[in-house]
């Protein structure tokens, strides 16, 4: 008995559509394909030109972005009055982004690095003779940690990108959106601080290894002598080569 098959490589398309629609998709697809538009490797599916250590990420020709990473508005827990001056405090923030600052709020839950969370709630010891108050108060720290959010880490950024016609054009004015968006959260009582080359590829890397268990390897002076790029070692996200360099700074907004 001869059945119909699907072409090999056939996206498969939501049972939602007409038949109609799921032909202009067809066509749009085999057309990029054609013309070798379509990503075949990592590298192409997360797009980016270049990240710089600093932490500015050139997307694509004239498209710069950086990233703020920071905490909770205290706000469910505040009284009537502050929670309005809060509001109007947040209204004031988004106004800040005109038409030319593109931004996009990013709100991550992910297994947390156990050593790093034990190193954050772990107090060093001091020869005063308080040391046990120190180890009490870390091992309270961490059974609160371990109840309230089962091993999961909750971070949130914000990614803000300017067009420009080259780095040098971009620099200062990236830097100076980002003191004026990091004093904004101050005013807000939000500690900000903005996220470097180097952790912002960390990021992308956790963000496609979730559940894997792989660390993080990277070094910029391993780029030379390598011969690679940031963008070149893209393939380590989902192959797991030795230098684990994520691409992941496609930030629309």
């Amino acid at each position: 008995m001869f059945t119909n098959r699907k072409p090999q490589g056939e996206a498969k398309l939501p049972a939602n559509l007409t038949p109609r629609e799921k032909k202009q998709v067809r066509d749009i697809i085999e057309k990029n394909r054609r013309e070798g538009k379509l990503p075949n490797t990592a590298q192409l599916s997360i797009p980016f030109d270049r990240m710089f250590p600093d932490g500015i990420c050139r997307v694509r020709e004239n498209y710069y972005t950086k990233t703020i990473r920071f905490s909770d508005i205290n706000y469910q827990l505040a009284q009537q009055e502050e929670q309005g001056a809060i509001f109007e405090g947040w209204c004031s923030f988004l106004n800040f982004f005109d038409s030319s600052i593109h931004f996009e709020l990013t709100f991550l839950n992910m297994a947390a690095d156990q050593e790093e969370v034990l190193k954050s709630v772990r107090i060093s010891p001091k020869k005063d003779g308080f040391n046990d108050i120190r180890a009490e108060y870390s091992r309270m720290l961490k059974s609160q940690l371990e109840k309230g959010n089962n091993g999961i880490a909750h971070t949130k950024y914000l990614t803000f990108g300017i067009e420009a016609d080259s780095l040098k054009q971009a620099k200062p004015r990236l830097a100076h959106v980002q003191s004026d968006i990091i004093s904004n959260f101050r005013r807000l009582g939000v500690p900000a601080e903005p996220l470097d080359g180097e952790v912002r590829l960390k990021l992308m890397h956790d963000i496609f290894h979730l559940g894997g268990g792989d660390r993080f390897l990277f070094d910029w002076s391993w780029l030379v002598p390598s011969g690679l790029s940031v963008s070149a070692s893209c393939p380590a996200i989902k192959t797991r080569l030795p230098i684990h360099s994520p691409a992941g700074c496609r930030n629309r907004g």
